[in-house]
């Protein structure tokens, strides 16, 4: 089963103005398949895999393979396994700026971003491909009624979208495929990188930091969960998994309000799939009873919502979450910079907000605030405040779906 992706057009929208792309996303999140989708679409294209030898034997004289393929789209997958490559792009780029020449594919955010900062900056445009959202999967979907659409995106919350994890046959295959690709992670991907801590500490601090998804992240409690370790490294352990793509930081909200706000990060696995398997959550009856069910569901929220930014119009929205020492508190707030959006988000189909609700929009002056649960339909709390299923979240964001 193929299904079609809402970043197509935004990937070949810039081919069509950078000289190279530098496409971000976790391993097997579906870069390659994009990244051919595309290239089928320009007559002449080059795909090289980095982590086969042979695709790698023919970088040996980079310079060379690079000019003799000058009027060809060049495609490098797992560009962050040759770091070397960054620095022979430049004049490459620089001799030839036309647009759409290369497109780099990797699975460290960090690696990356800090091989190509120097060598490649104001050469590439850099884009990240979330895993599958609600979206895109409810299309296969479409012509269910409202309770099996509810039932369709509640496998989807509880499976997450990893494209092998989504379209497994069972709930056990998909648990399975996860787990494989959590501990390949830690035990292949990383140690590649460069990373020299034990997997087994690795994998035994992903465990514990899925028990803080969606809530303030608290290094010294990991610490002495960890066996005393210092908040320093609980630190360092985190910006390992946010470098590749697993885990989210979205910090708080700062506007000059003579308010006491919350200065910690929230923290959120990108994939809920890769959280519920942290967590042992193998099905939907598991989730629905688990404690954490509230917090995954915000995670999902959230994650679609930082999936959607780079779609709006500008590209240049931020987001953020907002809390006070008062109690006012908004989970997600989007600033395009001409004005603030906030979303609330509740495991409820009859969600009910609070007075801190309110308060957040007040202090934050919002143009609207919605209300995001699990329902088939919206409707008003008041004005400019509403009710809204997780598919209308492209919808307010003015994002076409």
């Amino acid at each position: 089963m193929m299904i079609d992706r809402l970043f197509n057009r935004e990937l070949q929208d810039r081919l069509d103005y950078s000289p190279g792309v530098v496409l971000l996303g976790a391993r097997q999140v579906g870069k390659s398949t994009l990244a051919r989708a595309c290239a089928e679409l320009i007559s002449d294209a080059v795909f090289l895999d980095l982590e086969l030898p042979e695709d790698r034997a023919k970088l040996d004289q980079a310079s060379a393979f690079f000019a003799a393929n000058r009027s060809r789209l060049v495609v490098l997958d797992e560009v962050q396994t040759m770091p070397a490559l960054f620095v022979q792009l430049r004049p490459e780029i620089d001799a030839d700026r036309r647009p759409g020449r290369f497109l780099l594919l990797g699975s460290a955010s960090g690696a990356l971003l800090r091989q190509s900062a120097e060598s490649l900056a104001g050469r590439v445009s850099y884009f990240e491909l979330p895993p599958l959202l609600w979206n895109e999967v409810q299309t296969v979907a479409a012509s269910q009624d409202a309770t099996q659409q509810l039932l369709a995106l509640q496998a989807h919350w509880q499976r997450g979208g990893m494209p092998l994890s989504t379209m497994a046959k069972t709930d056990a295959q998909s648990l399975r495929w996860r787990n494989d690709y959590l501990q390949s992670i830690v035990r292949r991907d990383l140690p590649a990188l460069g990373i020299t801590i034990p997997g087994e500490t690795l994998w035994r601090f992903l465990r514990m930091l899925a028990h803080q998804h969606g809530q303030l992240f608290n290094a010294s409690s990991l610490a002495v969960a960890m066996g005393g370790i210092s908040p320093i490294t609980v630190g360092r352990y985190l910006d390992i998994f946010c470098d590749a793509l697993i885990v989210r930081k979205v910090e708080p909200y700062f506007v000059n309000l003579g308010k006491r706000l919350v200065k910690s990060p929230k923290i959120y696995f990108r994939d809920t799939g890769l959280l519920h398997a942290l967590l042992g959550i193998g099905n939907a009856d598991d989730l629905q009873g688990h404690p954490m069910s509230g917090y995954s569901w915000e995670g999902l929220v959230v994650n679609h919502i930082a999936a959607l930014l780079p779609l709006m119009a500008g590209g240049n929205a931020t987001l953020n979450f907002y809390r006070t020492a008062a109690g006012a508190e908004m989970d997600a707030v989007v600033d395009t910079g001409s004005e603030r959006i906030g979303f609330e988000i509740k495991l409820s189909n009859a969600p009910r907000v609070t007075k801190g609700f309110w308060n957040a929009c007040t202090d934050l002056q919002l143009s609207r605030a919605y209300v995001v649960a699990p329902v088939s339909s919206s409707w008003p709390l008041a004005d400019n405040a509403q009710v809204i299923p997780l598919l209308d979240v492209a919808r307010v964001l003015g994002v076409q779906t």
